[in-house]
């Protein structure tokens, strides 16, 4: 992994370059796991005024999913919904959505990007603003899906005596979700290197 592209403008790039940079992605991706799991520990005590800490409401929302039996994606999803809060302090769930994109369903990404505006319902109305503007997307079909994440989990895990299963709980399934990428420009050459 010492080799490096010969490159100043990827225009003058060369497939002996790529090749380099491919070998160097496939080592640098398999870690992401290990980097979310750094950031996700960057949250924890950051109340920001709220009655738990950040990674402990993470940690709450993801356990509350666990405990009802939702499938380790979804389970992710929970545990990663606020992840963009310390970088995205005004678009939190598209940071998320952003890192689970590749990796999950159409579904699950929907709801992660849309659970801002949807948690909202229970607090846009004291901040002046509109509660009901998830009812702009009343038609879409995970609508209702969305509503259930924030009414059953998100919004639910503020409770400073619930017991979360730890972080390490969580980091096989992280391990699995993002082990591959289900949806990716890039699967077509990770494949080809792969091989």
């Amino acid at each position: 992994m010492n080799s490096r592209a010969r490159f100043t403008h990827m225009q003058d790039g060369q497939a002996e370059d790529w090749a380099i940079i491919a070998r160097d992605f496939a080592a640098y991706a398999a870690e992401l796991p290990a980097r979310i799991l750094a950031h996700l520990r960057l949250l924890d005590g950051d109340f920001g005024g709220f009655p738990v800490d950040r990674l402990t409401h993470s940690l709450q929302t993801a356990s509350r999913a666990h405990r009802d039996d939702r499938d380790e994606e979804y389970v992710i999803c929970a545990l990663l919904h606020d992840i963009g809060d310390t970088l995205g302090s005004y678009n939190h769930p598209d940071i998320a959505a952003a890192i689970l994109k590749p990796f999950v369903s159409a579904e699950n990404h929907w709801m992660v990007e849309k659970h801002g505006i949807f948690q909202g319902y229970y607090f846009f109305h004291h901040l002046g603003m509109d509660r009901h503007l998830r009812e702009q997307f009343k038609d879409h079909p995970q609508y209702q899906a969305t509503i259930d994440f924030c009414a059953k989990y998100d919004a639910a895990a503020f409770d400073p005596d619930y017991e979360s299963l730890p972080l390490s709980f969580f980091e096989p399934m992280l391990q699995r979700v993002f082990a591959r990428p289900k949806n990716s420009i890039y699967l077509a050459a990770m494949d080809s290197t792969s091989t």
